[in-house]
């Protein structure tokens, strides 16, 4: 496997988008960025790997090393950015389990959270092959992918750049970081931005998320801690 470290940019547009990291039971909370966890579904999902299987395994392992920040991009009408809210709807279920292992019959209410009018992109850094394997997937997923959850379908191709570069893949995937970013944010530089990236060292984050995937497997979803730090992007002069 090559060792060469290259860049893939993923844009992340839709109605609505969830990326829960911290939900438990009938609270089913979402967070203000994409998380390691549901781009690592993402790309499982296009790849066709089953929860839980052996694939699945060997990919998360991969993706483990890929180094990953998340950009805020603000939608707009007209002049004005439109500003971010969170919308909680709720669900009824039937058949849960009881914390002591009983079935229940009756039906629960979960809530739920989405973020309206959001848009972002996702730089993924790591090895050359892998990324060229996950650019060749979301090209042509084999199961459906979704932003964070079922209910958040994609409103434009996931893969940034896809549209103007369907029949040459590989240049999708850049040497430079430079070039991936001007897929998502064009000539503005990131400061502009609001992002968040993996910390190199604990003492750099901010914050830790519970979200890098070591199984998706139903019965035993498994996950490790990620270090980060948001930087808000700079007021325009």
């Amino acid at each position: 496997m090559s060792s060469d470290k290259r860049y893939i940019a993923l844009s992340f547009e839709g109605p609505i988008q969830s990326w829960g990291f911290d939900s438990q039971y009938n609270r089913r909370y979402t967070g203000l960025m994409p998380t390691k966890s549901a781009v690592a579904g993402m790309c499982c999902a296009a790849l066709g790997y089953s929860r839980g299987s052996r694939e699945e395994h060997v990919f998360l392992e991969r993706f483990g090393a890929i180094r990953m920040i998340a950009i805020a991009i603000p939608r707009k009408v007209g002049k004005n950015d439109l500003k971010v809210q969170r919308m909680q709807d709720y669900h009824t279920v039937e058949n849960t389990m009881r914390a002591r292992g009983v079935l229940n019959t009756d039906c629960v209410l979960t809530y739920r959270q989405y973020l309206t009018d959001a848009s972002f992109g996702v730089l993924l850094e790591g090895d050359a092959d892998l990324l060229r394997e996950i650019a060749a997937a979301l090209a042509d997923p084999k199961w459906g992918i979704w932003l964070g959850r079922k209910t958040c379908i994609p409103s434009a191709p996931v893969l940034a750049g896809l549209k103007d570069n369907f029949g040459n893949l590989s240049g999708l995937v850049k040497e430079k970081r430079e070039d991936a970013l001007i897929l998502l944010i064009g000539e503005k530089p990131l400061e502009c931005f609001t992002y968040q990236e993996e910390a190199e060292a604990f003492i750099d984050g901010i914050d830790t998320i519970n979200d890098t995937p070591v199984s998706f497997a139903s019965e035993r979803r498994l996950f490790s801690p990620r270090r980060v730090r948001t930087v808000r992007g700079k007021a325009k002069g």
